[in-house]
């Protein structure tokens, strides 16, 4: 009995890894050109006046494929690895909070015991998404890091802004900084995760509370409402953290620039003193326009995946 047990709870973390695979590449495709609007506001604030006017510059400068999606790839392996591994550490974190709170299931958990189980789960997937993000942004942002001088010389910034590709930016970062270039806002990352996936998964599992029809499971939701539910997680997350993401989108976009580069707590008092606490807020529109669908689309996959792979 016990060792079919604990083969049920390998079968349902590789369900929950395959799950989290397919709903992190759903959340890219319908995410990414947002998502690269708000990192350029985030990480050169100065350079644009809103949200719109990234949005259309970057179309005229950079085009749709490598403006809009620049850093698709990398951004597929942050977030297909991330929602791998997050999803996959959730649902252990839900069987180890469930167990130490004496509960007899996962669906007894309360909604502070599930965000709980959601910070537990980041502390891996930030170890993850740490590197693939830091590729990401400077990619989103290539443009940008020519145009203020933070690229060497005028060929690099030209081989840099028109030829650089994941692969051969990964071989830079490697070459010049080493492994630990590679991690370069570990610590932000940290601090945006664990808290943020506590307000992803409440914000989630309240919503499906909340939508559940007297006398139904919560996993009897439509595909509108868990789309609902997994938007309403995202929105709770970005509000909750999004200060952070920029002081993380700040400190690994800091490249070969003239000023030393600042770790997190000086950038957080480098940024209140020179710009003031709105400029920890710029790109929080984008953020949220692309969050609902892309974290609705993110928990579809997620739950169909489940649906499929482990039916009742």
């Amino acid at each position: 009995m016990e060792v079919a047990e604990k083969k049920n709870h390998y079968v349902e973390a590789v369900v929950d890894f395959t799950a989290g695979v397919l709903g992190g590449a759903t959340s890219v495709y319908i995410g990414q050109p947002l998502d690269t609007v708000k990192v350029k506001m985030q990480t050169f604030p100065t350079l644009y006046k809103n949200a719109l006017q990234c949005f259309m510059s970057t179309v005229r400068q950079e085009g749709i494929a490598h403006g809009l999606y620049a850093g698709t790839v990398p951004s597929l392996m942050a977030q297909v690895s991330e929602n791998a591994v997050l999803f996959m550490a959730y649902g252990v974190c839900q069987k180890l909070v469930t167990s130490v709170s004496g509960k007899t299931s996962v669906d007894s958990l309360s909604v502070v015991q599930n965000g709980l189980a959601g910070s537990c789960a980041a502390v891996f997937s930030s170890l993850v998404l740490c590197p693939t993000e830091l590729v990401k942004c400077r990619m989103q942002a290539m443009r940008e890091m020519a145009l203020t001088g933070q690229l060497e010389d005028a060929m690099l910034r030209k081989s840099h802004l028109h030829h650089m590709s994941a692969w051969s930016l990964t071989r830079d970062i490697l070459h010049e900084e080493g492994v630990v270039g590679l991690f370069r806002g570990l610590v932000p990352t940290f601090a945006r995760e664990v808290p943020g996936y506590f307000f992803f998964f409440g914000g989630y599992e309240i919503s499906r509370a909340l939508l559940t029809p007297p006398g139904k499971s919560k996993d009897d939701l439509g595909p509108i409402q868990t789309m609902v539910c997994g938007g309403l997680g995202g929105v709770s997350l970005w509000l909750a953290i999004f200060p952070t993401d920029v002081i993380k989108s700040r400190v690994q976009v800091q490249v070969n620039s003239n000023k030393p580069r600042l770790s997190f707590i000086p950038m957080v008092l480098a940024i209140m003193r020179e710009e003031g606490v709105r400029a920890l807020y710029k790109g929080l529109g984008p953020t949220i326009l692309r969050t609902f669908p892309a974290t609705g689309g993110l928990f579809l996959a997620y739950e169909t995946t489940k649906k499929v792979l482990l039916p009742s």
